[in-house]
């Protein structure tokens, strides 16, 4: 069922989910994170949930893409912090609208600070969003295997860059328009994948785990977000892997 236009930025109620969508949503979430796999970077996969996958795991004939932007510059460790008081706009370009988040150190400083640094540097530039989960999240930024032209679609949602973050503690609610880090269910896996929420009724679901790092939240372009949630994408049994991925063509950073 795909997720219905609403204004952006603006979460709409939802009436009290029933116990069968509560229970496909926490079986959905469980996939995902099992789905959603980490390369060497230990990069967060979603679905909303990043995973990580030992690179002895990734197959024979792995081959590492090469990049089309310069990320020479990115981090190779933990960046520093976003402090809590400070705030970043970062704008996502796509082919079909922009999509305008508004990052707060306040609410996780530690993922804050990553996800700001990695768009900074231009690692997010030309990444897809490779899985669709209609009505639940859209998932991204997996620059090391997801990157245009050279997509590798056997290994996409499985890398990231070559460090993870430290976890935090999630403070606040997940809903629509909630940007968040993907993550596995180790302990401090998150690297660059993130996700976007499109309903409140994922709430429950994202809750119930409780892991992951919210960051921000979409202020513009959700209408972008919905149409390529809408997107044809390969279904719940293979991970809902988008089809015809749609990437992140830019991404800047503004202060705030």
């Amino acid at each position: 069922m795909a997720p219905v236009n609403r204004p952006s930025g603006h979460p709409s109620p939802r009436s009290r989910t029933s116990p069968a969508l509560r229970i496909a949503s926490l079986a959905l979430v469980s996939l995902l994170a099992v789905a959603a796999c980490t390369g060497t970077g230990g990069s967060s996969t979603l679905p909303p949930i990043p995973s990580t996958t030992p690179e002895s795991s990734k197959g024979p004939g792995a081959t590492e893409p090469a990049p089309t932007v310069d990320i020479s510059d990115c981090p190779t460790s933990q960046p520093p912090e976003l402090p809590a008081g400070e705030t970043r706009t970062v704008t996502l370009d796509t082919e079909l609208g922009a999509i305008v988040i508004k990052i707060e150190g306040a609410l996780s400083p530690i993922a804050a600070g990553n996800f700001v640094a990695l768009a900074e540097c231009g690692w997010y530039d030309n990444v897809v969003f490779h899985r669709l989960v209609p009505g639940f999240v859209i998932q991204g930024g997996d620059g090391q295997y997801g990157r245009v032209p050279n997509v590798d679609p056997m290994q996409v949602g499985t890398g990231g860059p070559p460090y993870t973050i430290k976890d935090e503690p999630v403070t606040a609610q997940y809903g629509r328009a909630t940007v968040a880090m993907a993550r596995t269910s180790a302990p401090d896996s998150v690297g660059s994948q993130f996700f976007i929420v499109l309903d409140d009724a994922a709430r429950e679901a994202l809750a119930a785990y409780n892991t992951y790092q919210i960051i921000g939240t979409v202020t513009e372009g959700m209408d972008v977000v919905d149409q390529i949630a809408a997107m044809p994408n390969s279904g719940p049994e293979t991970g809902n892997q988008a089809l015809d991925p749609v990437p992140m063509e830019t991404v800047t950073v503004s202060n705030p």
